[in-house]
């Protein structure tokens, strides 16, 4: 008897895991039969969907990529047809599927990304159906539209959607309007951002042509990896290996194709609700690629000066798999400690993510010099369900990151003491959220052990606050010009920074022998000089600068 829709999917899915054995056309003979169904459930076709994604990036064959593909461009006629069938299809905005083929959602952007885009996709306008809080339009529309005055603060519901409609000249609609009119107001770039963000106007998005949805979009063609033998599992991944190999081939990327690649990034996070902060402000003329082997490309860049971070470097990336965007890493630096955020998307992450995971940390302990890499209390669970279910915390854990806090480490050992006494056992949700509590770090060669321990980024931050509070009354002006004083009587003239406040608080800085303080100057400087990862590298060749830092962000009682 014929097997039906269900039983051929599930065996489909079934093939994600089967890997090793001699290719007999199998897996090609199913997919051509999967080919002719038509799947009737908005779930059947999202299963489908992501299976051959899956499949997609990580091919036994070229003819399973090859067959794979054809079936992802047949998605918006097959989405086409649930529609017409009346079938809902709302389980296509959730975030771990959104952005296939023929469906479309809405979604709240920053002022960069909605810019960026609607210069991609002119037809991207405001969602005023699902606009739930419109009254937010009227301090921002005032300053460009005569007369809403006489309507929006006097009178219940103002039209705003009208109002735009009347005022944005013909072939504008209101999202390009108001972007327009506020590229015009008198204000710097971040007050116009903060203008528009103030609005939190979601915006519909439909605007992806076929090639432009997660069904197939994908980096211009290249060599096929095919997955000949079984995947590569956690257990065999040694970060400390990793990251002790040779460097990757790095390779800086021309302009051209750095736009498309940044633009192809830029589709890939907004159709998945996200926003990444070196996604929405990259440094296009700083875009990196390095190639990590079994057909993974990863690009990755930096934020321009005007954008930069008080203290720490960042730099983030889309990393690729046979062409597939897979996921994105973002990495927050400072002297030789790395803040490492790593996001494998839904579909690929019965692959090799502990693999990937190295590939990654071995590549910005080559561009950026960094040896302590440490993972935030969100990644791993805190206030995050979906790392909590996930376990995200023993992905980590069983690559070698330690618990920073003793006391989350005493625990960590305990629970691993109990899951070997009982072999199957999985730690509770309850269980993860107190293992998730506080920072992890792995150490790696030519790390100092335990040095980072009791650091904490806010607590520099909170010291510069206190001091100001302290001295000045809170006023940062002030505050300011007192530590461009301070430092620059120590070491020289010192640029009115963020990082001149911090250097301002370090005790006995006038005492500093003359080599220390000229290379202060010049870590002062480089910190919004072309390329960041300059500063990174000085940063890391300034021991004792690294040492008061350490200090005033290792106080006890401020997290």
């Amino acid at each position: 008897m014929p097997a039906g829709p269900q039983a051929l999917l599930d065996r489909l899915v079934s093939w994600k895991s089967r890997f090793g054995p001699p290719e007999n056309g199998e897996l090609p003979r199913l997919l051509a039969r999967i080919a002719r169904i038509r799947f009737r459930e908005s779930a059947d076709l999202i299963r489908l969907h992501e299976t051959l994604l899956f499949l997609r990036a990580y091919p036994r064959t070229p003819a399973v990529a090859r067959i794979a593909d054809s079936i992802l461009g047949s998605m918006e006629d097959r989405v086409d047809r649930l529609r017409a069938a009346g079938r809902d299809l709302s389980p296509f905005e959730e975030p771990e599927v959104s952005g296939i083929a023929g469906t479309s959602f809405s979604a709240v952007f920053s002022y960069e990304v909605a810019r960026r885009l609607s210069a991609l996709h002119p037809s991207l306008d405001i969602d005023w159906e699902a606009y739930d809080q419109p009254g937010r339009m009227g301090p921002v529309a005032r300053r460009f539209i005569p007369l809403l005055e006489e309507d929006w603060p006097v009178e219940a519901h103002a039209p705003f959607d009208r109002w735009l409609e009347a005022a944005r000249p013909r072939g504008r609609n209101g999202l390009r309007f108001l972007l327009e009119r506020l590229a015009l107001l008198p204000l710097d770039e971040r007050s116009r951002a903060d203008l528009y963000d103030s609005l939190q106007a979601p915006l519909w998005c439909n605007f992806w042509g076929p090639t432009r949805t997660r069904s197939q979009l994908a980096l211009p063609p290249r060599p096929l990896y095919c997955h000949k033998r079984p995947l590569i599992e956690r257990r065999e991944v040694s970060l400390a290996d990793a990251l002790a190999a040779g460097p990757l081939p790095v390779r800086h990327v021309p302009a051209r194709e750095a736009g498309r690649v940044l633009d192809l990034i830029l589709d890939t996070s907004a159709m998945r609700y996200r926003e990444l902060y070196g996604f929405s402000h990259p440094q296009a003329d700083r875009v990196f690629h390095a190639a990590a082997g079994r057909g993974v490309d990863i690009y990755f860049f930096g934020v321009p000066p005007a954008w930069r971070l008080p203290v720490r470097a960042y730099h983030g990336g889309l990393f690729f798999k046979n062409g597939v965007p897979a996921g994105y890493v973002e990495v927050l630096s400072a002297f030789d400690r790395a803040e490492v955020g790593f996001n494998l998307y839904y579909t690929f992450r019965e692959g090799e993510s502990a693999w990937l995971y190295a590939q990654l940390l071995r590549l910005f302990r080559q561009v950026l010099g960094v040896k302590t890499f440490s993972v935030d209390p969100y990644q791993l669970g805190h206030e995050n369900e979906e790392a909590i279910g996930s376990g995200a915390f023993w992905f980590y854990r069983k690559l070698g990151f330690r618990p920073a806090d003793p006391e989350i480490a005493r625990r960590t050992e305990a629970e691993e003491i109990r899951l070997r006494k009982t072999p199957g056992a999985r730690s509770s949700a309850g269980t993860l959220r107190k293992l998730a509590a506080g920072y992890i770090l792995f150490e790696g060669p030519g790390a100092a052990p335990g040095v980072w321990d009791r650091f904490h980024i806010r607590n520099l931050g909170m010291a510069v606050a206190r001091a100001t509070a302290r001295r000045h009354g809170g006023d940062p002006e002030r505050m300011a010009a007192w530590a461009a004083g301070r430092v620059g009587r120590a070491v020289g003239p010192a640029p009115a920074s963020p990082l001149t406040l911090v250097a301002s608080l370090i005790p006995g800085l006038h005492r500093w022998p003359a080599a220390d303080k000229a290379a202060l100057l010049a870590v002062l400087k480089a910190k919004y000089a072309r390329d960041e990862s300059r500063y990174l590298h000085l940063m890391q060749r300034h021991g004792r600068f690294r040492a008061a830092c350490i200090q005033l962000g290792s106080e006890k009682g401020v997290t």
